[in-house]
């Protein structure tokens, strides 16, 4: 489905004001019965770099960025914003969340790597995660991260063990649950004592007065509750009960905790993203739920008044979800009497989501033809297993082979969950700056995976 290009990079953009024309126009809308990424039209993307490709709005990503600066310079309190890397780690969209001065959130030695090589400076990088081995570890406290988030008593035996070796100081936080129900799907709901991350309050108490490694110091706490978290209270709770903690640890025992990271987990919408009075109805109860950044940083802020603590949140979503559309080609549709299939060039492999998660993504037409019907409609990929689709049943202006269509919402957790199952190659990454389109990651080839 077209060509590949030879790598190209796009200059980081710099941080400045937003321009005051087109908001709505900076991330995908329809011209002309065009559908557009900034000024560039999608189906110009696919024909110049075939399909399947994940392109960026450079723009939008530059607008949910200073968003989030804005509200958090706004709320009470001293915050830090941190990109969680895990939603999506390509080197390029992390050299441009880099200039903005935000610190990095990393679960793994290569997303530790990545962040530095990307810009990122070592005193602005966490490393998360239940599971670091020891070499991990030691990569860490050689490159003199800002802290190590601990989730077990033996994970912090190991760390001191580590650090007495090395003779490097080892910055700890140390990951508490505060049991909260996120109101997500259970597979990225973090939070519950059931879940496999941090430590019990009850647990962690104990744990933290007995905190007298020679090279470890304790510098802060680290609470996460879940992922696309669309209500606002669930993280009321939580920085409610992570404020009450650090008051008892300062009265019972004398602790003083100076940093909080409250983790990650801001949803976004996903349903109506791209509006036209010819796409079926894209709507879903709860969208409008979804807390605005502002919202959210009050919310979290209010519980830890007359405390002197230095407030993180780690979005990795919220930043880039909605800047990313995966565009896709259909391959041929087929019809029984169960279902009509549209089958496209993009599959489970590429965006995983919808099969692990039942995750909703709208899906457009790269162009409309206003003489088509609404169909309902299965999108299903190429690879042999059942669970391979993007939609099932979903009502579509129908689709024909040759067409092109948009996957909306899909720069987090798209490439990052993405594989070479059934030996296919990964999707190129393309990202758009106004009229201006550039590779930021060549598509994978048979040569590639078979080296």
């Amino acid at each position: 489905m077209g060509r590949s290009e030879s790598r190209r990079y796009c200059t980081p953009i710099s941080p400045s004001p937003l321009s005051s024309n087109g908001l709505n126009q900076t991330q995908f809308y329809y011209r002309n019965d065009e559908l557009y990424c900034e000024k560039v039209r999608i189906a110009e993307v696919a024909e110049e770099f075939g399909t399947p490709v994940f392109v960026y709005s450079a723009s939008r990503l530059k607008e949910n960025i200073l968003g989030l600066l804005s509200a958090a310079d706004a709320a009470s309190g001293r915050w830090r914003v941190s990109y969680a890397l895990k939603a999506n780690s390509n080197p390029e969209i992390l050299k441009v969340i880099a200039s903005f001065g935000l610190g990095a959130s990393v679960v793994s030695g290569g997303e530790l790597l990545i962040a530095l090589r990307s810009g990122f400076p070592a005193d602005s990088i966490t490393f998360d995660g239940p599971g670091k081995t020891e070499q991990e570890i030691r990569l860490a406290l050689d490159n003199n991260i800002k802290a190590i988030v601990v989730e077990s008593e033996q994970e912090l035996e190991t760390i001191a063990d580590i650090a007495a070796e090395r003779e490097k100081l080892a910055r700890v936080y140390i990951r508490v649950n505060p049991h909260v129900d996120a109101k997500t799907h259970p597979y990225i709901s973090t939070g519950l004592l059931e879940n496999k991350f941090g430590i019990a309050l009850e647990e962690a108490e104990p744990l933290i007065a007995g905190c007298n490694y020679p090279w470890v110091k304790l510098v802060g706490l680290h609470s996460h509750i879940g992922s696309q978290i669309t209500e606002s209270e669930p993280f009321a709770e939580a920085a409610s009960s992570i404020a009450d903690f650090v008051r008892l640890l300062q009265s019972k025992y004398g602790i003083v905790i100076s940093e909080v990271d409250l983790g990650g987990g801001i949803g976004i919408p996903y349903h109506g993203v791209v509006r036209d009075a010819r796409l079926p109805v894209d709507t879903a109860s709860g969208n409008s739920d979804v807390p605005e950044f502002a919202t959210y940083f009050e919310k979290a802020s209010a519980p830890f008044a007359g405390l002197q603590v230095e407030l993180t949140t780690e979005p990795g979503r919220a930043i880039i979800a909605d800047t990313c559309a995966l565009v896709s080609t259909v391959l041929y549709t087929k019809k029984n009497s169960a279902r009509t299939f549209a089958i496209v060039d993009a599959a489970m492999n590429d965006l995983l989501r919808p099969s692990l998660y039942g995750s909703y993504h709208q899906i457009v037409p790269a162009t409309i033809d206003p003489t088509r019907q609404h169909t309902v409609t299965s999108v299903v990929g190429p690879i042999c297993e059942t669970g391979d689709f993007l939609a099932l049943d979903r009502e579509l202006l129908s689709l024909r082979p040759k067409d092109t269509i948009a996957v909306l919402c899909a720069g987090a957790y798209g490439y990052a969950l993405s594989s070479n199952y059934n030996l296919r190659p990964r999707a190129a990454e393309v990202i758009v700056f106004g009229s201006e389109s550039e590779i930021i990651r060549d598509r994978e080839t048979i040569e590639d995976i078979l080296q």
